[in-house]
């Protein structure tokens, strides 16, 4: 993405207005308003990044049409009606993804996917309790799905991705773990043993129970990739303040697994950006921020998202996961955790070298 470092600061910060503050983003609007069409063009694609491009914009177009500025209001229809397409054929496909899956004995939820709506993500994030044989009849057998190259991270995380005829979105399928070396088993059959059903566009999906929306946020932004995206904070205010939220629930089963620094951490972080946005942090209880180990000021915008320092933030939560799988008597775990460090490292010099870690993470 060719946005300068300033610009794309601005644009983040627009999008936090639009998305969380609607009614007080007038000066948001005036950015987007005064762009040229190739900024508009680094404007939508950031957007897309952080999955809020239909958020965003229809804020947008409500804007231009108040002010009447034809201009900014048709630009803002053409992205959005492209955006719905895109969106509603990846709910079609997801349909009957799942419904074959759940045919072939193969228990699954929607993960993070639906959590974006009315915007939708790059891929389709499934996890199942069932093994990869299940999965393999399903998605190479029934649907035709070509099984997408694995890095040594995607083995170890039990990831599969696929590309199914006729989607433009990857399929991402987490089999029986999660975590960023697959580390999670008996906290990933919550996601299946506590799913909900949710409706979206007169489709009906299974997803992961409040709990468990907030563990997979955790644990993507936490501990694997170290950024958040604007749609992260979006997202889990809403989790959060549905009131289906069991914070008690939650410390429960992530201090069983060794997390719940990080994810106390983590909703501090939505709490924080919520309070400079809309003026009010997240209603949780307090116990939640003091067991947080730092807040939102230590996230800063980076190269397109808002960067969490790995070091030593990072490496001080991956040290707690670990010495607690340690102490817990979790070989499996505590050995797969320890495989972290080397790969993390080969990663990083891979992309220093090629510009791309793929082939390892």
């Amino acid at each position: 993405m060719a946005t300068p470092l300033k610009r794309e600061d601005e644009y983040i910060d627009a999008l936090f207005q639009l998305t969380l503050n609607a009614a007080g983003a007038d000066s948001a609007y005036e950015l987007v308003a005064s762009l040229t069409p190739e900024e508009r063009a680094d404007f939508v694609s950031l957007a897309d990044s952080h999955h809020v491009v239909v958020r965003g914009l229809n804020v947008v177009r409500d804007y231009a049409n108040r002010k009447a500025n034809a201009e900014v209001a048709n630009w803002a229809l053409a992205e959005l009606e492209k955006e719905h397409t895109r969106v509603s054929t990846a709910l079609v496909y997801l349909q009957a993804i799942c419904e074959e899956l759940e045919k072939g004995n193969c228990p699954t939820t929607v993960m993070k996917s639906l959590d974006h709506y009315p915007d939708i993500g790059s891929d389709l994030d499934l996890y199942t309790t069932a093994d990869e044989r299940s999965v393999m009849k399903v998605m190479t057998g029934k649907l035709n799905a070509r099984i997408e190259p694995r890095s040594w991270g995607d083995r170890l995380a039990g990831k599969w991705n696929f590309a199914v005829p006729g989607l433009k979105e990857s399929v991402e399928i987490h089999v029986q773990r999660l975590g960023q070396t697959g580390e999670h088993t008996g906290l990933a059959r919550r996601f299946v043993s506590r799913r909900m059903m949710k409706v979206t566009e007169d489709k009906t999906y299974y997803v992961p129970a409040p709990e468990e929306r907030i563990v997979v946020a955790t644990l993507q932004r936490m501990y694997r990739h170290f950024y958040f995206r604007v749609c992260d904070i979006l997202n889990s205010a809403a989790i959060a303040e549905s009131g289906e939220l069991n914070f008690e629930e939650l410390k429960r089963a992530t201090m069983a697994a060794g997390i719940w620094p990080g994810v106390a951490t983590y909703l501090n972080i939505v709490s924080d950006h919520l309070k400079r946005y809309r003026g009010t942090p997240l209603n949780m209880p307090e116990w939640v921020h003091s067991d947080a180990r730092f807040g939102g000021e230590q996230v800063k915008p980076k190269a397109q998202f808002l960067r969490l320092p790995v070091m030593p933030h990072g490496a001080a939560l991956y040290t707690y996961q670990i010495t607690h799988a340690a102490f817990s008597g979790d070989v499996p775990g505590t050995f797969r955790l320890s495989l972290l460090p080397p790969l993390a490292s080969v990663a990083a010099v891979a992309y220093r070298i090629t510009g791309s870690d793929k082939g390892v993470w």
